[in-house]
């Protein structure tokens, strides 16, 4: 693909530049909220950059000013029974298992409200550069339910669990400075300038070994899932690897 090319999608859009794939979430007039078509793209989209060897990075965002994603489309929520709730709910995660699972770094630019469902997609890629006025919630509660896409996994790991917990139970939102102190986000830059930094960090990741990024990355997410002596191990088959 050349420059600007763009996949026929419906509910995101999908370019590619200089080995970089841009994924957009585009449903701006309910502030690029989820629903079940949107994430079928989303997992189709990153199975299809993760696959392409002239991909090194993905970038994933929000198409606006207003929301990288407001969180699930709660109206395809509502004439589901538990059981059926369940099945959808197992299938937004495995939708989502594609960016937390992809061998290829995944930034996140956030240009405005990432919230429930938004927040988790956010918080499953490896880097997260924010806009000063993003805002950063998990409102599950609110409407009878419980984050349900890693957002109860994802974000003790990331800001402990005092703080995550405070943060499910009052459905406080938080501004970006404040996800910067906590862990939540990697960097925080005037809106103007959001694509700029988020080239800035591309440009030195695009230098980089992509076989080499993807034995890092590996290894990285491996210390999250396994006790220091396994993850050792693991670290130390893969550096054998890169030699």
């Amino acid at each position: 693909m050349v420059k600007g090319e763009s996949m026929e999608f419906k509910a995101i859009i999908y370019e590619y530049d200089k080995n970089v794939a841009w994924i957009t979430l585009n449903r701006p007039d309910v502030l690029n909220s989820l629903n079940e078509g949107m994430k079928s793209e989303l997992k189709v989209a990153f199975e299809r950059a993760n696959e392409d060897d002239s991909v090194y990075v993905i970038v994933l965002t929000g198409v606006g000013d207003r929301a990288f994603s407001a969180g699930g489309d709660v109206g395809e929520f509502v004439q589901l029974s538990p059981l059926d709730f369940e099945k959808v709910n197992r299938g937004r995660r495995a939708r989502f298992e594609p960016v937390r699972e992809c061998i290829k770094p995944v930034i996140a630019m956030v240009n405005g409200f990432a919230l429930g469902g938004g927040c988790e997609l956010a918080m499953s890629c490896d880097i997260i550069v924010a806009a000063e006025e993003a805002r950063f919630g998990l409102p599950e509660i609110n409407v009878g339910l419980i984050p349900g896409a890693a957002g109860t996994q994802l974000l003790p790991r990331v800001a402990g669990e005092k703080k995550a917990k405070e943060l499910i139970f009052t459905v406080d939102f938080i501004f970006a400075q404040e996800a910067l102190r906590l862990g939540l986000v990697n960097r925080v830059v005037p809106r103007q300038r959001l694509r700029e930094a988020v080239e800035e960090i591309v440009g030195k990741i695009k230098k980089k070994s992509p076989a080499i990024l993807k034995f890092a990355k590996l290894s990285i997410n491996q210390s999250l899932e396994t006790p220091l002596s396994v993850g050792l191990g693991w670290e130390t088959d893969l550096c054998a690897m890169c030699f």
